[in-house]
């Protein structure tokens, strides 16, 4: 599976699962509100959820219901805090990736593949 983050220069395409990303260049740089999730895999996204890093984590966003393939939607983030993130993502078939690390304030845009 891999996980595609839209950036302003493009997309930039991550094999072998959710990879960690850069920290933001700049410094001073604000999370979103909220995150854009697409589920471009052939089977339901079942489980999507966005934690803060450290010794005791803090579950910042997740979906509330199965996303169907094709399909998006707005993960609205509660508190965040910083732009470094574990996010972790289980299919329908069994199929889980994750990622810690990654920097919401420049990849507000998840799309997950095959």
């Amino acid at each position: 599976m891999t996980i595609h983050r839209l950036v302003l220069a493009g997309l930039l395409a991550c094999p072998a699962g959710l990879l960690p990303t850069l920290p933001a260049a700049a410094q001073g740089a604000k999370p979103p509100a909220q995150i854009t999730v697409t589920n471009m895999r052939s089977v339901p996204l079942t489980l999507f959820e966005i934690a803060t890093g450290g010794d005791q984590p803090r579950l910042v966003g997740k979906i509330a219901k199965p996303l169907a393939p094709g399909k998006s939607i707005a993960v609205k983030l509660n508190k965040p805090a910083g732009c470094s993130y574990f996010v972790l993502a289980r299919f329908d078939d069994a199929v889980e990736t994750d990622a810690e690390g990654m920097d919401l304030c420049k990849d507000k845009v998840i799309r997950l593949t095959e």
